[in-house]
């Protein structure tokens, strides 16, 4: 189980990434759309911290996923540096740092769903556990997908940043589908490690 110090500073160096991103962003109202899942996620951890407390590894990715988020916000996906230097190294048509967030958005969410389901005994180990998470992972995605649609509906041309197709006809399949394999990926290569947590901390309960 991840510490009381250790949450403490994963939770400071949050509020020191957040405060960099709300300054001067690319667009304020993006911000705004971008970063409400990572206030709304950590108020989320803090009330349920008391009765469900996550393993290391579920903080720690949800960290990390939150830091893709903030730093998103503050760019706008399609003008993130770092993609950028990747769009031109590989000589691609678009930035695709949204891309690898779209990947974290199922690896993430799925993991958790998993850890959450076994602790609440909903489900048993196995290939309905994997399921179950899989789903939770794509309906996170589709719901995503479907309030960015709303969004363009709503706002016009002013959410288009939001959006962040770059031009892409088939932006959304493409971030669902990336989603479903993020959450594949991340069950293969971190069940094991999240079990031994879990393990640990219903030891320690």
């Amino acid at each position: 189980m991840a510490t009381r110090r250790e949450l403490s500073i994963l939770l400071a160096l949050l509020c020191l990434a957040t405060l960099w991103s709300a300054i001067d962003p690319h667009d304020r109202l993006v911000w705004w759309m971008e970063s409400l899942p990572v206030f709304l996620g950590l108020a989320v951890l803090v009330l349920t911290r008391g009765y469900l407390p996550l393993s290391r590894l579920s903080y720690y990715l949800l960290f990390l996923f939150a830091l893709v988020l903030l730093v998103g916000a503050h760019y706008t996906y399609g003008r993130v540096p770092v993609g950028e230097w990747f769009q031109d190294l590989l000589d691609t048509s678009r930035n695709h740092y949204d891309r690898f967030g779209h990947v974290l958005q199922g690896l993430v969410p799925a993991l958790v769903a998993r850890e959450v389901l076994l602790r609440l005994d909903v489900v048993k180990p196995g290939n309905w556990l994997f399921f179950l998470a899989c789903c939770v992972a794509l309906s996170i995605s589709a719901l995503y997908e479907l309030v960015e649609w709303q969004s363009a509906v709503w706002g016009g041309d002013s959410t288009m940043e939001f959006l962040g197709v770059q031009g892409d006809i088939w932006d959304a399949q493409w971030d669902m589908a990336l989603a479903l394999i993020g959450a594949i990926t991340g069950q293969l290569l971190f069940r094991g490690l999240q079990d031994r947590q879990i393990a640990r901390n219903d030891g320690n309960g």
